[in-house]
Formats: structure tokens, sequence, C-alpha cells
């Protein structure tokens, strides 16, 4: 348990008033004009926040033969906004984008001719209002790095509007896989080779009986680089059955989102959201099943992102100043929360522990706090200035003081505080 207090850093944000008063002073078309050419030119290349909402990838999404208006629609409505699914050939990829936008959604251009003839394929697709991005590798090798920073430059050359997808290996990756000697050597060489405007690596946590012992540690480390690179990164969760792992409950969910969130994740990503065929990994019970029929993980998965969406404003943009950890043993990799923000008097959790993320986010600081525990809920006991507000799941705030000062916090589950960042 901890009694602590912590100073923090101020910061304001400016406006340029310049651009607003040239603006205010333009005949209409002319204002029109340069309203379009400010929105090209400032349009965020890491990634689309154009909607203000966390972007949610579904990895393995609605298969190639599946091409269909119904398939995108029930994708959307489970709270996904972007498909990842690997085409083909380019004809089929354009057909993808046809329906993705017809349903409001967004792709990752997977297809052979991305790499064979990239210049052309670019452009073919640059300007489509369904692209979200670029697929290029899955968890390549110090080896590959060379290539594929060559490969991103290409693309860059041509369009820099929308982000080119690189997905690195976790932590628990071999050196042989990694071609480095070690970890954070891998991610940091890959940040310095090949020129991405955003991260993001996976890590499959929840197993059937423990959480991976090493989750937390790759958390820090990607994070870090991240910070250190000054690019956002994305993280996943798992959410079909395989090998050691089981279907997953919206408790297990909630640890993985949140914790990725906490750590200062910009996107989340499914694996999977259909089920990939085939024997060797005997994968099952993805939100859509082998039939192609919804499983309870579907449900599962859309309350998860009503929340995600929205906590937007939470996390979309937030800064993270601090992370730390509760609890009698704390995650390998990690740090003991020591202090805490000059609002917040007291924090006490009980059983397995918690994760304690401090963030700003514009005029706002925020206190993260996640319930490790998968299996159990936990007490956490909280004492705050007056101004301090609770952030329900559905966006919203009250007085913190309306609660109790003692509360239990669901298995895997969040509670989130904020108040106004000082000036």
């Amino acid at each position: 348990m901890n009694k602590v207090l912590y100073y923090y850093d101020r910061s304001c944000l400016k406006r340029n008033e310049y651009l607003i008063n040239k603006l205010q002073s333009m005949k209409v078309f002319a204002l029109l004009v340069l309203c379009s050419m400010f929105t090209t030119l400032n349009q965020v290349t890491a990634q689309d926040k154009s909607s203000g909402e966390i972007p949610i990838l579904a990895w393995h999404g609605i298969p190639a033969n599946e091409t269909f208006i119904s398939r995108y629609e029930e994708l959307k409505e489970s709270g996904i906004s972007y498909n990842f699914t690997s085409f083909n050939d380019i004809k089929s990829m354009e057909m993808a984008l046809e329906i993705a936008q017809q349903t409001g959604m967004k792709m990752l251009v997977s297809c052979p001719e991305l790499k064979t003839d990239t210049k052309k394929t670019v452009q073919k697709f640059m300007n489509n209002p369904a692209v979200a991005g670029y697929f290029l590798r899955d968890e390549p090798t110090l080896k590959d790095f060379d290539e594929l920073g060559d490969w991103v430059k290409q693309i860059r050359a041509v369009d820099d509007r929308h982000f080119c997808y690189i997905n690195l290996f976790p932590n628990y990756a071999d050196s042989e896989q990694l071609g480095t000697k070690d970890y954070k050597d891998y991610v940091h060489q890959f940040i310095q080779k090949v020129p991405v405007q955003q991260l993001s690596f996976d890590n499959y946590p929840i197993k059937t009986t423990s959480l991976e012992r090493k989750w937390y540690q790759n958390l820090e480390i990607f994070s870090e680089e991240a910070r250190q690179a000054n690019k956002p990164f994305w993280a996943f969760a798992l959410s079909v059955n395989f090998t050691t792992h089981h279907v997953p409950t919206v408790a297990e969910l909630r640890l993985q989102v949140y914790s990725d969130l906490a750590y200062g994740a910009q996107g989340i990503q499914y694996f999977t959201y259909s089920t990939p065929p085939g024997q060797e990994l005997d994968f099952n019970n993805a939100p859509i099943g082998l039939d192609g029929k919804r499983t309870e993980v579907y449900d599962r998965i859309r309350l998860i992102n009503k929340e995600i969406k929205d906590l937007s404003w939470v996390f979309l943009g937030a800064k993270v100043v601090s992370v730390a950890h509760t609890g009698d043993t704390i995650p390998l990799g990690t740090k003991r929360l020591v202090k805490l923000p000059e609002a917040v008097k007291v924090l006490e959790t009980t059983g397995t522990g918690a994760l304690v993320s401090e963030m700003e986010n514009g005029k706002n600081s925020f206190l993260v706090i996640v319930n490790r525990d998968f299996k159990n809920p936990m007490k956490l006991t909280l004492y705050c200035d007056p101004f301090v507000k609770k952030v329900l799941k559905d966006g919203s705030s009250v007085p913190a003081n309306d609660y109790k000062n003692t509360m239990e916090i669901d298995a895997g589950d969040v509670a989130i505080y904020t108040w106004p960042t000082a000036k």
C-alpha cells in the first residue's frame, strides 16, 4: 500500500492567431480554397485522428472471398474501424476498398503489387478515402530492416499522408527471431533503420492459467522507445482461442486493452476477428467463427470497443507522464509506485495490485488505474482533492467524492480520474 505525493510539470497549448486572422479577412471562395489546403497540410501522417476516436484494427478481418457489404457492416457494428485482410491481387484489393468506402470503414492496403510495383500501386490507392495505410510485413527480423526501410521510403516518396504498417515481434521471441542481442536493441534498430510513421508490436499475455510474465516489460520497453522516437504505437488484444490460450472473457479483454492504453497506445488491434482456417495452431472462437457466424466473443469486443470509443477523449493524443505498479510483487521490468499526483493524496490497492498511469491530454490530467488480476476484483482506496472527477465508462465524468473512498474494481477493469492540468 502507498500514501504518497507527487508534483508534476505544467504545460499549455497556444493557437496560431495569425492563420485565424488571415482566414477571417478572406472572401468566401478564397476561404474555401485555403481551408482545403490547410486540411491537407495538417493531416496527421502517423495515423488518422480525424474521427477523434482511438482506431481499432481487425487482424485477419473479413476473408477476401467474403467481400460483401453485409460483412463490412457487421464489422463496423462490432465497433472496429480498420480492416486488415491480405488480397491475392490489386483488383480484389480495389473491390474491397469500394465496399469499405460504402460502409464507412478503412483498410490497410495489402496485395502483391504493393511490393512488385510499389509506385504505381500507391498512386492508384493514395486518394481513396477508405485507405488507412499500407501493410508491409509482420514480425520482421533484423536482416529485413534495410530492405523494409527502402520500401517505406519508396511509399512515402509518393504518399506521406497514409502510414506504413509493420508489426514487430514480442519480447518473448528468441534471439534467432529478433536477430539482435536483446529486445530493446531490436526495437531501437528498427526505429533507426525503418522510417515508419507509427510502431506496432504483438504480445498475447493471457494464458490458460496465468499472465505472460514478460508482457508488462514488453510494454515498458516498447512505449519508452516510442516516446524517445516521438512516434505513436499500437498494441494488441488477443481475441481468439489457440494452443495455450483460451476464449477470452470480458475481464481478459479489458485487462489487455486498458493496459495498452495506460502505457500510451494510440491504436488497439484484435488478433483475430475472423477465425483463421487450418489445424496447425487450432484456432477457434474468434468473434466470427469458422462457420461465418458470430461467437460470444463478438459481443464481448463490441462492448469493449464501445468503451474505447467513449473514452477516446482520455487516451487519444495523451502524453504518458509516468507508469508504475502496486502490489506485494510487481511485474518483471516495471517500477513500483512511490509518488502520486498532487491532486491525489492516498492510493491503496489490495490483491494482486494495479497498473497506475499518469497522463496529460490537452488541459486535463488523468490517473488511470487498471486491476492486473483478470480473475478477481480489487479494492481501491482513493482520497483526492474536491475538484477531481471520476470518468465513467460512457465518457462522462462526475465528482470523485460522490463515490465512496474505498471501492471494488472488477477483474481486469479500469478506474479513471481527472482534473484540470495546472497552468
